[in-house]
């Protein structure tokens, strides 16, 4: 979770969060994690009293003899644990705890608790079955996208499905991975100065805290964990919506269970087939784009303190971002907004789309113009998921323990790591500038005690139902190239396009939500090369 630069994937409820921080009237904004109050977040050992058959070295599913009792279970449905942060109305909703193994290749060692949510379906008598979420990240509460907006899906898709949401290893109800104390964590985040030892601090102190879990919260034993839920939710096939980092979680998923996926839909793609620090210079490209985006527009505002020139705005918006590394702007709070902090809280604006610009708008004003910082900072505040007494959301680490544990080993050196620095410098000169090692390792996995064999592939789905692709020709955070490039990979998928600007495309435009509803409803498949406007 490096904010010196922007995350590969922000959780779209994240997102959401962060977007409605700061409208036209500058108010602050954050957000917690609502956890069932039947999850429990430690591994426990696993029973011994009957003996487990030795499993398949690639676990196989339902059909290895070892996951039986797994795949067999039965979830006790309960009341949610209230959220004092969440006024959302949740007394509908229940909470249950699902058993998984540990490790899918030793599951006698130990097991895992996972929080799920469910909102029933409203005419059950309709129901297809259950609609699994995913919202991003990774690190992302799929537990909290429900909770936090379960009305949401209202409407024919909430009438014939349970809306279910799960949050996977590492997150929020599931084994939550916070390293850093808040203090430590303030530091970590706040610096212009980070060394060679920075990532090192991080990954010593989850090593001391999580020893025991940073090895199996990749996103392949998630995938496993989702077939487990399919299954004992009762669902032959899997029905999927991910965004963001979960279209990769969903495409792993089809790779490995390609004869259990049932309508799926994966928005705001990402290809696994690219290597974590080529896939950090084209998010960097992405987010570059957007700022020039932002300041042409800007420009044409009255209130705009970027002057008037489209060429010289977003040039002049970096100069004073990098310059609060000499001289940070004090705030009412008595923290400093820093370089780190600043650019954090403008690229968070960058995924909510034309829609938060007025807001970003306003608060670069009053750091720029009034020397007031504290609307950046309560931006930048959002997006770590620090509340207003300074304590941080639950899973703060999750982003760098999973992308970790996925196997992000590449770490070019000598002349390929210069050439990296040298692209990176040349498709995103102004957003990388303040910290190119930080752009390129983010997060910084070159000393990570933890990692999986995963090494970046092409997934197929040949073998599987028809995926569909949501792509938005302005996203940010996961370019439209990207989804171009995982409809093709995938083989069996369709390209659903969006045009606009902002991070995902189902939230943001009705015929985007007509085109998916209708698949998941009826399993009708979008036509090829369909366009859809923003609302």
């Amino acid at each position: 979770m490096i904010t010196r630069t922007p995350r590969r994937f922000l959780p779209a409820t994240v997102a959401a969060l962060a977007t409605a921080a700061l409208l036209a009237g500058c108010t602050s904004g954050g957000g917690t994690t609502a956890a069932p109050a039947t999850t429990t977040t430690t591994a426990d050992p696993a029973p011994s009293a009957t003996p487990t058959p030795t499993p398949t070295v690639k676990p196989t599913g339902a059909n290895d003899p070892a996951l039986k009792t797994f795949y067999g279970q039965q979830l006790t449905w309960g009341p949610c644990q209230k959220d004092p942060e969440n006024e959302e109305d949740t007394s509908a909703l229940q909470c249950a705890t699902l058993k998984v193994p540990l490790d899918y290749t030793a599951p006698a060692t130990a097991t895992l608790d996972v929080a799920v949510v469910r909102n029933a379906a409203t005419k059950p008598d309709q129901k297809i079955g259950s609609l699994l979420l995913n919202p991003g990240g990774p690190g992302g509460s799929g537990v909290q996208m429900v909770a936090y907006d379960p009305k949401r899906f209202d409407g024919p898709l909430h009438d014939r499905y349970d809306i279910v949401g799960f949050d996977p290893r590492g997150t929020a109800g599931t084994s939550p991975l916070n390293c850093l104390d808040d203090q430590a964590r303030d530091g970590w985040l706040n610096t212009d100065q980070a060394g060679a030892d920075h990532g090192k601090q991080l990954a010593d102190a989850c090593q001391a805290k999580y020893a025991q879990i940073l090895p199996f919260v990749s996103t392949r034993n998630s995938a496993r964990d989702m077939d487990v839920l399919r299954a004992v939710l009762g669902d032959q096939k899997l029905s999927y919506l991910g965004l963001s980092y979960g279209t990769y979680l969903g495409s792993l998923y089809a790779e490995e269970f390609p004869d259990k996926v049932g309508r799926v839909v994966l928005d705001g793609a990402t290809s696994a087939s690219t290597s974590l620090v080529q896939h950090n210079i084209e998010q960097q490209a992405g987010f570059e784009r957007a700022l020039k985006a932002f300041a042409a527009d800007c420009v044409t505002k009255a209130a705009c303190s970027l002057g008037k020139d489209p060429e010289q705005a977003t040039q002049k918006l970096a100069t004073f971002l990098d310059g609060l590394k000499d001289k940070p702007l004090k705030t009412e709070s008595g923290r400093a907004l820093t370089s780190s902090i600043a650019w954090t809280g403008v690229i968070s604006r960058l995924y909510g789309g034309e829609k938060a610009w007025e807001g970003l708008r306003n608060s670069i004003g009053w750091a720029m113009v009034r020397g007031k910082g504290d609307y950046l900072l309560d931006l930048a505040d959002a997006y770590n998921g620090r509340d207003k007494d300074g304590h941080y959301r639950p899973s703060a680490d999750a982003y760098t323990a999973i992308h970790c544990a996925d196997g992000a080993t590449d770490a070019p050196a000598g002349e390929q790591l210069q050439a990296a620095l040298t692209d990176l410098a040349a498709k995103a000169p102004l957003i990388s500038k303040h910290d190119p090692q930080s752009a390129l390792f983010d997060p910084d996995c070159r000393i990570w005690p933890f990692r999986a064999t995963e090494k970046p592939h092409v997934i197929k789905s040949a073998a599987a139902n028809p995926i569909v692709v949501v792509g938005t020709t302005g996203d940010p955070a996961t370019p439209y190239a990207w989804a171009e490039k995982l409809t093709a990979e995938l083989g069996n998928a369709v390209l659903l396009s969006r045009d606009g600007e902002g991070h995902t495309g189902y939230g943001a435009s009705k015929c985007v939500r007509a085109s998916v509803d209708a698949f998941l409803l009826d399993g009708t498949v979008p036509a090829a090369g369909i366009h859809c406007p923003t609302d």
